[in-house]
């Protein structure tokens, strides 16, 4: 028996930071429903190299940075752009526990699947959104990506040389901002799902890009 059986996440969300995080809700046993667009799936299912290779050791087409952000999940695709799509995500919603996006703030509202309409649907579900500056604020209607947010947040001003030739500022190796939002976003959803089995009522997770990335300079 894993500690998230019997949650059920529906996930929205693509690339890194929301697939970091539901990737760790399903290690931990939770039922991940990855929900991507018909005909060509989330981003990363082409970005590579390096890819999987098959039995005859040739490069087939699943690019091994999708799968390393997506295991124990289910997949399905839905066009949410769509009124049948919207209402097929809406029937979801009733039999989940959790819901993830990373959609740019208002899209959501524009497709009728923000918190405040799915609530009315499932009182008791988590909804998680990861955004590059968070849903309100002078950048929130921003498009928010790791290499910009290490910039702007601080990261790159303490990696790499000073600032002579040659030097200056240096963007880290990994993905860290997308990394540590997509942890700091399971921390916490474990925690709404706790008010919510406490109290009956979900809550909207608002996590930040740029709000993380500040956090782990402290």
């Amino acid at each position: 028996m894993n500690s998230l059986d019997g949650i059920r996440v529906l996930d929205l969300s693509r690339v890194l930071a929301g697939p970091w995080c539901t990737q760790t809700l399903a290690d931990l046993g939770a039922d991940v429903i990855k929900v991507e667009r018909p005909g060509a799936g989330d981003d990363t299912r082409s970005w590579g190299p390096p890819f999987l290779r098959g039995n005859d050791g040739a490069d087939t087409a699943e690019a091994a940075y999708y799968l390393g952000a997506n295991r124990n999940k289910r997949s399905i695709t839905c066009d949410i752009a769509r009124a049948e799509g919207q209402a097929l995500i809406r029937e979801l919603v009733r039999h989940c526990q959790v819901f993830i996006e990373n959609f740019k703030v208002g899209d959501m509202a524009r497709y009728g699947l923000d918190w405040a309409s799915l609530r009315e649907i499932n009182p008791q579900l988590v909804y998680c959104s990861v955004t590059g500056f968070g849903q309100t604020g002078p950048y929130a209607e921003r498009a928010g990506y790791d290499y910009a947010i290490q910039g702007m947040g601080g990261l790159m001003s303490v990696t790499g040389e000073r600032d002579d030739l040659g030097g200056g500022p240096q963007k880290v190796g990994v993905a860290a901002a997308d990394l540590f939002t997509g942890m700091y976003a399971t921390v916490a959803i474990l925690a709404a799902l706790r008010h919510a089995e406490r109290t009956g009522e979900g809550q909207q997770v608002d996590m930040a890009l740029l709000d993380t990335q500040e956090a782990m300079l402290a």
